[in-house]
């Protein structure tokens, strides 16, 4: 009789650690005075590769000058999924941090035995151990191969925050040099040698398919070297970047399209609300939902669909194997999950996943799921054509607007009532909304564009919503605030006649934005300040901190008025209810257009890995979110997008950015979390409520045009 297996799970490691548990896959030491870290998680502009290198150097006792950081990539990267979800710091930071703990004892361990001294004799300084009676040794003469080649253990305990010398120090981010000095380091600058150029001839609209296209005339263009047709899929390889242009050009007059179902109105009720496939769940009852209070009060909030609008359009760059490497792919893209899109391409082309080594290249800005996985796989549909040569695709600018996937429109209701004394008891929250995560990597299908267009198409994956507490279009919708009473309902419509994905903070921007909105007209009609109002309605002593410490920044006086053209408001929300606390006050000045002329903020985000890197992510993200609020809106018609270029699409510009000011809340004995998604829903809150102040009219739709501005004073 077989024995029944009584081994003991293994214990869980922090972080990606747990499920990529070799040391040697997370850093070497060298034996040049270095030292190579290797994460699963990219740069995107949110300075997380420069607080990793401190987490690290912590740990070892080395300086950071030491350390070197090789580009993650399918070959030897952990796999860490999708940098997202302000996670990188726990996820990839924790496992590091880790790592390196148990690095150092591993090396302090061989020192004690070269010099033949006890452990506790020793010190290190800079790679350096020394023992107390004399004698030393360097981690670079300690090191082998052998020493990290096994599991990590959770048996070293890593430094107390009061130990820490590079943790809590605002150090120099890595990244920046390259970018204000122009040198080229994003995948649009890469020049390999026998690099050809490609481009991509896009339907007319979401639907359409080709109907008919004579391809001689296009083959026989200068330059021309491969035109790819497979289904609805069609691109050229040119030799010449601009003749890679010019032939897209007239394949798209050329090619005669059929443009299929038309689509709905771009309004959000319409699109959401009327829906019935909606699929409903409440994702939060408590107490009895029904009670009623004194006063009650209700109100509609919407967002429409919003674009990443990254300032450099997508890139990627692909070469098949030829000869002896037959049958082996390579790509470099600015993807931020190369192992979900490794996966996926190899569903699409038919190909195990070893034989495809995807390397990260740094791009030109993204904070969600735009365009840079399609173009990776418009790059390798191209480059096959080609065997041997490396293929670079560049979107065009209308490309990027018109084919990215887009943040979902959502609908929020809310409903409230409110005691004789001015307290809310009962809280309703419903919010309608299409799925805001349709990454690669998704089950049941495959989530690259060309994969739909081919020949022999494949399927999407079913869209959905990531599980709560972090969530997707429920995120943030289950309030902070403590009510004895509420209700959250969350409607899904997987179904959207535009392609709808991650945009940072996904559904927490319209969710925060909205419960901020309400609960000032819930203090307005208690008679309540806007700050008193929601630190009588907190219990989280870290909520109230940076609620209060924002106030104090902005000298908030109780019940202050707007003057008709000037105003202030408040907003508040943990991220997804378990990561940074933001506090937002804006100040708006109201006459042609909206103007914010100054945001405050007050960020608790735990221990402060960097704390200028902390502020950075808060400061861009406070941007970000006056741009959507004010300015950001994507236009379709029957066929297509009509949105597709900067004209159509305003974003914020250098002169409106406003005067900003943040104050970090360091919290070193806290656990870290990431800052680079907190700000959305509390800063679009903050400017509606402003704009209340300012002129007494209340706006429930964004963006926040002076056409809706007119329209709410003549109301």
């Amino acid at each position: 009789m077989a024995q029944a297996n009584t081994a003991a799970p293994a214990r869980k490691l922090p972080g990606s650690l747990d499920t990529n548990r070799r040391l040697d896959r997370w850093l070497s030491i060298n034996a040049d005075g270095t030292v190579t870290l290797y994460t699963g998680k990219v740069e995107i502009g949110q300075g997380i590769l420069t607080a990793v290198m401190q987490m690290t150097a912590e740990e070892l006792d080395i300086d950071v000058s030491r350390i070197r950081l090789k580009a993650a990539s399918t070959a030897f990267s952990p796999d860490e999924g999708i940098t997202s979800g302000s996670r990188s710091i726990q996820e990839s930071g924790l496992a590091l941090r880790h790592v390196a703990a148990e690095t150092r004892d591993l090396l302090l361990t061989r020192a004690a035995q070269k010099l033949g001294v006890t452990l506790e004799s020793l010190t290190v300084a800079d790679g350096v151990v020394s023992a107390r009676g004399g004698g030393s040794v360097t981690y670079w003469e300690l090191a082998t191969p052998d020493l990290l080649a096994r599991e990590a253990t959770f048996d070293i305990t890593a430094k107390l925050p009061q130990e820490h010398v590079v943790v809590g120090t605002s150090l120099e981010r890595v990244d920046i040099p390259n970018k204000v000095t122009g040198k080229p380091s994003f995948v649009q600058d890469m020049q390999p040698e026998g690099l050809l150029h490609g481009r991509i001839s896009r339907p007319p609209g979401p639907k359409a398919t080709l109907k008919a296209i004579d391809l001689k005339e296009v083959e026989q263009m200068p330059g021309v070297v491969a035109v790819v047709r497979d289904g609805n899929f069609l691109g050229v390889v040119a030799q010449r970047e601009e003749q890679a242009i010019r032939a897209e050009r007239r394949l798209a007059r050329i090619a005669q399209w059929n443009n299929g179902p038309e689509l709905p109105a771009n309004d959000p009720r319409h699109l959401l609300t009327l829906q019935a496939q909606a699929e409903s769940e409440v994702i939060s009852t408590k107490g009895d939902p029904s009670t009623a209070g004194a006063k009650q009060l209700s109100a509609e909030y919407t967002k429409p669909y919003l674009a990443h609008a990254s300032l450099a359009p997508s890139c990627a760059l692909a070469q098949w194997g030829s000869g002896a490497d037959s049958g082996k792919l390579w790509i470099w893209t600015h993807s931020q999950g190369i192992y979900p899109l490794r996966g996926d391409m190899a569903q699409v082309l038919g190909m195990p996943e070893q034989d495809i080594i995807i390397t990260h290249a740094e791009g030109a800005g993204c904070y969600g799921h735009n365009a840079a996985d399609d173009v990776t796989l418009d790059a390798v549909l191209l480059a096959r054509a080609v065997p041997g040569k490396p293929v670079r695709v560049q979107w065009m600018r209308e490309d990027e607007f018109a084919w990215e996937p887009f943040s979902s429109p959502m609908v929020v209701r809310l409903n409230a009532s409110l005691d004789d004394k001015g307290n809310i008891v009962n809280w309703g929250h419903e919010l309608w909304s299409h799925a805001h995560s349709t990454r690669p990597g998704g089950k049941g299908g495959v989530n690259l564009l060309a994969a739909w267009h081919l020949e022999k198409p494949l399927p999407a994956a079913k869209p959905g919503n990531p599980p709560l507490p972090g969530g997707g279009s429920h995120r943030n919708a289950v309030p902070l605030y403590d009510f004895p009473n509420q209700k959250v309902t969350n409607h899904l419509i997987r179904q959207s006649p535009l392609r709808t994905s991650a945009l940072r903070a996904l559904g927490g921007h319209a969710n925060a934005y909205a419960i901020e909105c309400f609960i000032d007209e819930l203090a307005e009609a208690a008679g309540a300040d806007p700050v008193e109002f929601r630190l009588r309605h907190l219990i989280d002593p870290r909520a109230k901190a940076v609620i209060e410490k924002v106030a104090q920044m902005a000298r908030w006086k109780p019940n202050e008025k707007g003057d008709g053209e000037r105003g202030r408001g408040i907003g508040f929300a943990r991220y997804k209810n378990l990561a940074a606390y933001i506090a937002v006050i804006a100040e708006v000045h109201i006459a042609e257009d909206v103007r914010v002329t100054k945001l405050w903020g007050a960020v608790d985000v735990g221990q402060a890995i960097n704390p200028d890197g902390v502020i950075n992510q808060i400061e861009g993200g406070m941007i970000q979110s006056a741009s959507w609020t004010l300015k950001e809106r994507v236009d379709f018609d029957k066929v297509g997008i009509t949105t597709r270029n900067w004209l159509d699409y305003p974003i914020l510009s250098f002169v409106e950015v406003p005067e900003i000011e943040v104050a970090l809340i360091n919290r070193p004995e806290a656990p870290p979390v990431g800052a680079g998604e907190g700000t959305q829903g509390p800063v679009s809150g903050a400017i509606g409520n402003a704009i209340y102040n300012a002129i007494g009219a209340r706006l429930r739709d964004m963006p926040f045009t002076r056409d809706r501005i007119v329209a709410a004073l003549s109301a």
